[in-house]
């Protein structure tokens, strides 16, 4: 009898000793309320700068964060630098001339390190600022999910297969969100960014020139003015990736899909006979309905494998290892 005792008191313990463990290593949206009170205000006084200066800066803080999560989770390895004996993710495929924004993360990392040295994560003003970058350009706002910590690590391969493309079919851009816990619909929904920000050249030359079936002839004829056939000529040239409002949170992105007016190919994709069709008819019907999945979409994504607890560090400077 004793020993039954003695079995469920050890049981109980190691079930309290996991319970507390689990908890600990929780997102929480009042992580930093006591270690970093200032931490909201900091950031978004420095997006406000970077996006007043230039619009385009909030689409791309905000690809920040979903190419960082893609990548073995949120751990903000995409801002690492690579070394001589280090090699990041920056220069990866999907992300060599492409992704951009790191010096508005120096900033607000310094402006952030004056209010709290060395309490709030790289990875974890990705997630700020993201939201942030939204808002300010007037799509909806939400309680951001905190705590992440910094990963010492980073994977060029990983960045590489992880990214969808912009060539994907709908099939491939359906896995691709599936291998990290997100549905079609929030795949949908977190395209829906794609309402902001510009893409170069590189990006939809095949689809303007090769894609006559699918795509609004008076709207490639547009895109190709400024972006020629051959490559190497004009890759770098940028066009919008919302035809009607590019500096605007809405949901217009989705009007133009239906109208064969999609800037990249894995952008058409969502509304080309397939079975995201339905859902993009649903935002254009309903923004409410898209603003909503964009945020249960956009929390999903910030849960991706977060580093918790004593997992990897606080960096001191986003671009570098303690």
């Amino acid at each position: 009898m004793a020993s039954s005792k003695n079995n469920t008191m050890v049981f109980l313990f190691l079930l309290v000793t996991l319970l507390i463990g689990s908890s600990s290593a929780q997102l929480s949206t009042s992580f930093y309320s006591k270690s970093c009170p200032k931490l909201y205000q900091t950031v978004k006084s420095t997006v406000q700068s970077a996006i007043k200066k230039e619009t385009r800066m909030g689409a791309s803080l905000l690809r920040l964060f979903f190419h960082d999560c893609f990548v073995n989770g949120c751990d903000g390895s995409l801002l690492l630098d690579d070394t001589s004996s280090f090699t990041g993710e920056k220069r990866a495929a999907p992300n060599v001339n492409s992704v951009r924004g790191f010096e508005v993360i120096d900033n607000i990392k310094s402006a952030v390190e004056k209010a709290c040295p060395g309490v709030v994560s790289c990875a974890d003003i990705l997630a700020v600022t993201a939201r942030d970058s939204v808002v300010i350009l007037g799509g909806p706002n939400w309680n951001v999910k905190l705590g992440r910590r910094d990963a010492r690590t980073a994977s060029q391969g990983a960045a590489n297969s992880s990214i969808p493309a912009p060539t994907f079919n709908l099939n491939r851009l359906i896995s691709s969100f599936s291998a990290v816990g997100l549905s079609t619909k929030d795949m949908v929904a977190l395209s829906g960014a794609h309402t902001i920000g510009q893409a170069r050249c590189t990006t939809f030359r095949a689809r303007i020139y090769n894609e006559t079936n699918n795509i609004d002839s008076s709207f490639a004829r547009t895109r190709q003015n400024s972006c020629p056939r051959n490559s190497g000529s004009g890759d770098n040239n940028l066009a919008p990736l919302d035809l009607q409002t590019p500096s605007k949170f809405d949901n217009n992105y989705f009007k133009n899909l239906v109208n064969k007016k999609g800037l990249l190919h894995s952008d058409q994709q969502l509304f080309n006979g397939g079975s995201a069709d339905s859902i993009v008819r649903s935002y254009i019907n309903n923004p409410s309905s898209f603003n909503s999945d964009f945020v249960t979409a956009m929390i999903k994504m910030g849960d991706i494998r977060p580093l918790t607890g004593s997992n990897g560090e606080i960096r001191k400077n986003c671009r570098r290892r303690n």
